[in-house]
């Protein structure tokens, strides 16, 4: 998608710029996000229902959801530059308080997940329609909160929260997790596996009908999706490129 594209180069761009960022990490989610952001929710604003409730939970990926923030107008593209910057409300992990569009303060792995669930809870109580969606990341599945909280949101049915996991495999070199459609599956939760790249997946995984239960999306990624340098490269998870590194990293002439 040339627009996945184009927030692909901002991301190198702000990172570089700043001298910080996990780029591979967004690189491997922002399909994910433009999909919900600019289809999933912009069809329901358009259908008048209510819009999906959304928490980074792997907030170190905190570039990609700005960069999608920026072309829904919640933040001005503008900022983009002074990500990381010392007065800069664009922080390495995404702050509720200081940002229109982010719903929970993140970074801390293991913490947006549950945050998701209380909402889904809150809003089930309260009879309310719409979803709660959650993005964690396959390292992140090593925190007890993960599997703490999906229990619990399969004891409460909670049918309105989804939970996609970017599986890019940035645990395998430290515990292999083994079969995370399987482990979702055994406690109790509707799973599905799709290429975490591919738009027509995404949006069908996060178009689904409501069951009973919730939902888990094992999303199949590529770190660094995009920058060859990047992919499955370890040695660049949360290095930042030089200014006169960008124009190699993104291929121009």
């Amino acid at each position: 998608m040339a627009e996945v594209d184009r927030l692909r180069r901002e991301i190198v761009i702000a990172s570089a710029t700043a001298g910080e960022g996990h780029i591979p990490s967004a690189l491997s989610i922002l399909d994910i996000l433009w999909i919900e952001y600019s289809v999933i929710m912009a069809s329901q604003r358009m259908r008048h229902e209510e819009i999906d409730r959304f928490v980074l939970s792997k907030g170190h990926g905190a570039l990609a959801l700005y960069v999608v923030l920026s072309e829904t107008g919640a933040i001005d593209k503008s900022e983009l530059g002074s990500f990381g910057q010392f007065e800069s409300r664009l922080g390495g992990h995404p702050d509720r308080l200081k940002i229109p569009g982010v719903e929970a303060s993140t970074g801390s792995l293991g913490h947006g997940m549950p945050i998701a669930a209380g909402i889904a809870l809150a809003k089930q109580i309260q009879k309310s329609e719409g979803r709660v969606v959650t993005l964690i990341g396959d390292g992140e599945a090593n925190e007890g909160t993960i599997w703490e909280t999906a229990l619990i949101a399969t004891h409460q049915q909670l049918n309105n929260l989804v939970c996609i996991v970017d599986y890019n495999h940035s645990t395998d070199r430290a515990l292999m997790v083994g079969s995370i459609t399987g482990k979702f599956a055994a406690f109790g939760w509707d799973v599905v596996e799709i290429d975490g790249h591919d738009p027509f997946e995404i949006e069908e995984s996060l178009s689904r009908e409501k069951t009973t239960k919730p939902l888990a999306v094992i999303a199949n990624t590529i770190k660094g999706k995009g920058v060859k340098a990047m992919e499955n490269n370890p040695a660049w998870h949360h290095a930042a490129p030089r200014i006169d590194e960008v124009k190699n990293l993104l291929g121009d002439n």
